[in-house]
């Protein structure tokens, strides 16, 4: 049929005679036409042959690549088919997960049907049924089951519970789904409303959805319509429509009862033509109704029209003056002129062209509420949105999980794991927070970290430094006995020298407390652990040293014994020099190679940045500590097997018991220390050193201190 009437209007006789003229002067310069895709090319294959131009304004062809298949066909609109992820867009932004899908009976529907499945799957959209809108003449038989599933697959999903469902339509299906939908509608009246999500509408469409069906309290319909600065507010099929009548019938004297198929439709409209125009009113009220620009396209081409004889009438200037007549123009002289009209008019409405020159432009989603008589036909969306999940949302703080089998809109929610947060309803994961931050209980944002250090201003600084001030006093104060009581008996029986350094490096001991205590800074990290493991080698070489001297003063006493050599300070001196020169040894080494430095734990503990000292080398640090262990275990043995000496010299006895108080406390350092994080760490190494440094102080010298000044009777020689 669409062959037949191109015929029709190319040829000029009764008869459809190609290629001939019959009596008709007029020339057929432009074709003016809003047809779809399917036509858009039979027309093409004719208007082609006589390089006609083809100028389309259609809201919902689909023509692609026009330049290259059709160079002689115009598209003075954009297309209006809104791009697949404008509608995924639609269904993300009120958590439409759950819908149906409705598209046309033919290639165009399945490529739209397929496209759109594969985008939702990928944001987590389910089309739990999709179908497609059957013609109005099709007939079903009994053999042709294909029909039958396709029939029952859209009933299906017009009936079910299904709130959302997205619908690509042209004039026809909108009419065929309009008409089954009030159907249902009078049937069910148990049936929920749905919400139809239209690709494209054109007006025609709008209206028969409002006629037919209740887009006021029922149903709700969106679509997306082309921006543009041109747009009228509404859109009335049935004022356009019969303005358009009463434009032909006023005009021309046209009478429509004549059938629509026959070859000269319009031929009595021809033989009773007038140049007389309506009325002012009547053409402005069909020009505001004027959806498709069609007037606007008429301009396009009288202008073009008038740019092509003039450009003709000055060439022929130039060639034979001013008095011959103007020549005819033809079709093909147009092209020339609607190539750069079409580009100049679209780019003033906000709309480019794509790679293949195709007007694109961004779109518009309407609400289309109620069409007759109302002034406000599409509005924005409103705030009552329908749900339509399969599973409730997600709330921030939780993340997506996927049910094993189930569809990828099914999903579980799961808590953020510790250290994790999600700002978002139906996050795909929860994200990590920084490293300075750590995330609430609810999992919803996260907090900044406190910082955390062993101070002087919280209680357990303050109570570890109390003692250390306490003991370095003390030890202080029994330095000061000992210095007094120098010349007695106890003082002298015991290595004075020996036992003044002793006291010395277990004040110091003390006093190494406070290098611990603090933020940590670049120098006390360098110095606390050297100094610690210098000095505390310097009181067990001490203790060492007083053992050994024992050991030697008992075999000296024996008859001819060569141990009287080794008696006096030399053997102590160098006892004392030789053990502490190793340990200041290994700490240079310690500090020249693998020094520490402040550092910042981010990890151990979740609420909060531990400020410590990074010891450079875990492996230089045990070397230290065991070579501590070493020399009181050495210290120890000796002392143990000396414990049965005369009393003269039962020293001995009382560094047995220091030596074991001392090595159990750093037995049970070990683990603890490796146990605990942050600032209980650095109390655990100063509870060790207080207690440690204790024991020593307090089985080694409370007995004399008691004698010295509580029973000097019995600090004689002959005691």
């Amino acid at each position: 049929m669409t062959y037949e009437a191109m015929l029709d209007v190319l040829s000029t006789g009764q008869e459809n005679v190609p290629n001939y003229r019959c009596g008709r002067q007029k020339n057929q310069l432009a074709m003016l036409e809003e047809m779809d895709s399917e036509l858009f090319d039979h027309m093409s294959n004719v208007l082609s042959i006589y390089k006609i131009p083809q100028i389309n304004y259609s809201v919902i062809n689909q023509v692609a690549k026009q330049n290259h298949h059709f160079p002689f066909s115009y598209r003075m609109t954009p297309n209006q088919e809104p791009p697949y992820s404008a509608i995924v867009q639609l269904l993300l932004q009120f958590h439409w997960t759950w819908i149906g899908l409705l598209s046309q009976d033919n290639e165009k529907g399945e490529k739209f049907k397929r496209r759109l499945e594969v985008l939702a799957l990928k944001n987590g959209i389910c089309i739990v049924l999709s179908g497609t809108v059957p013609e109005a003449n099709m007939q079903t038989s009994a053999g042709d089951t294909l029909m039958q599933e396709k029939r029952k697959m859209f009933r299906s999903l017009i009936e079910s519970q299904i709130k959302i469902i997205v619908c690509q339509l042209d004039v026809q299906a909108s009419g065929m789904l309009a008409a089954i939908i009030q159907i249902i509608d009078r049937t069910n009246t148990t049936l929920v409303g749905r919400v139809w999500i239209a690709t494209t509408l054109t007006a025609l469409s709008v209206s028969i959805f409002d006629l037919w069906v209740d887009l006021q309290n029922r149903h709700a319909l969106f679509s997306f319509l082309i921006q543009t600065k041109r747009r009228t507010q509404y859109y009335d099929f049935t004022s356009y429509a019969s303005m358009v009548v009463l434009y032909g019938k006023e005009a021309f004297q046209c009478s429509y009862s004549s059938p629509l198929l026959s070859k000269k439709v319009w031929k009595k409209c021809r033989e009773k033509e007038n140049w007389e125009f309506p009325p002012h009113d009547v053409i402005a009220r069909i020009l505001s109704q004027d959806s498709s620009s069609i007037s606007q396209i008429i301009q396009i081409v009288a202008w073009v029209l008038n740019a092509a004889s003039s450009s003709q009438q000055s060439k022929r200037r130039m060639q034979v003056g001013y008095h011959q007549p103007p020549q005819i123009v033809q079709p093909w002289q147009l092209h020339k002129f609607l190539r750069n009209f079409q580009h100049h008019n679209i780019s003033r409405d906000g709309i480019s062209f794509d790679e293949n020159g195709v007007p694109v432009s961004d779109f518009d989603i309407m609400h289309w509420t109620s069409v007759w008589n109302k002034s406000d036909a599409g509005v924005k969306i409103g705030s009552m949105v329908p749900y339509s999940r399969c599973t409730e949302s997600c709330s921030p703080g939780y993340a997506m999980l996927v049910r094993k089998g189930a569809p990828v809109c099914c999903y579980n929610c799961s808590l953020c794991m510790e250290g994790t947060f999600s700002g978002q309803e139906d996050a795909a994961h929860c994200e990590k927070c920084p490293d300075d931050q750590y995330s609430n209980k609810k999992r919803d944002q996260c907090i900044p970290k406190s910082i955390s250090f062993l101070s002087y201003e919280e209680s357990l600084g303050f109570i570890l430094a109390f003692f250390a001030i306490a003991l370095s006093l003390t030890t202080a104060f029994i330095l000061g006995i000992f210095i007094k009581y120098r010349d007695t008996p106890i003082v002298k029986a015991n290595n004075r020298e020996l036992t003044y350094v002793l006291l010395v490096s277990l004040l110091f001991s003390f006093l190494t407390s406070f290098l611990f205590i603090g933020r940590p800074m670049k120098m006390t990290c360098l110095l606390r652990q050297t100094i610690f493991s210098i000095v505390f080698s310097v009181a067990v070489s001490s203790l060492l040293a007083k053992t050994v001297m024992v050991v030697v003063a008992f075999l000296a006493t024996k008859p001819g014994s060569r141990m009287r050599k080794w008696l006096g300070k030399g053997l102590a001196h160098l006892i004392v020099l030789s053990c502490s020169g190793i340990q200041v040894g290994i700490c240079m080494a310690w500090l020249g190679i693998f020094p520490s430095f402040p550092d910042s734990d981010f990890h151990s503990q979740p609420e909060d940045i531990l400020l410590q000292c990074n010891e450079g080398s875990v492996a230089m640090f045990y070397t230290a500590l065991g070579y501590m262990g070493f020399l009181g275990a050495i210290c120890f043995l000796a002392a143990f097997l000396a414990r049965n000496l005369p009393g003269t010299f039962n020293e001995a006895k009382l560094i047995t018991f220091s030596m074991l108080v001392f090595c159990s406390v750093w037995i049970s350092f070990v683990p603890t220390y490796l146990s605990t994080k942050g600032k209980y760490m650095v109390a655990v190494q100063i509870f060790s050193i207080l207690a440690s440094s204790l024991g020593l102080l307090g089985c080694i010298f409370v007995p004399k201190c008691y004698i010295i000044t509580l029973r000097p009777d019995i600090n004689t020689k002959e005691h």
